[in-house]
């Protein structure tokens, strides 16, 4: 590989804002903040809207839309079962 071309990859902490949930990983992101982890050491805080924490489809708050489908709706037009 080539020395000075590669963005340093570093370890970060994800903090997502609604939930204040915080997990740390692996990043080439750029960061301003910082913020001491539960080791002791301090992390670059990369600050994000949606996690796992917070997103509708992990939580279990997603609702579903009734699609029906092609059939179904050939189905029901036509009185067919």
């Amino acid at each position: 590989m080539k020395a000075g071309i590669h963005p340093n990859y570093r370890k970060v902490v994800y903090m997502d804002v609604n939930t204040g949930f915080k997990f740390l990983s692996g990043s080439t992101q750029r960061a301003s903040e910082t913020i001491e982890w539960e080791d002791g050491q301090t992390y670059p805080l990369i600050k994000v809207e949606i996690s796992s924490s917070s997103h509708p489809f992990y939580t279990g708050r997603q609702k579903f839309a009734s699609a029906d489908g092609r059939v179904d709706r050939f189905n029901k037009k036509y009185g067919l079962k």
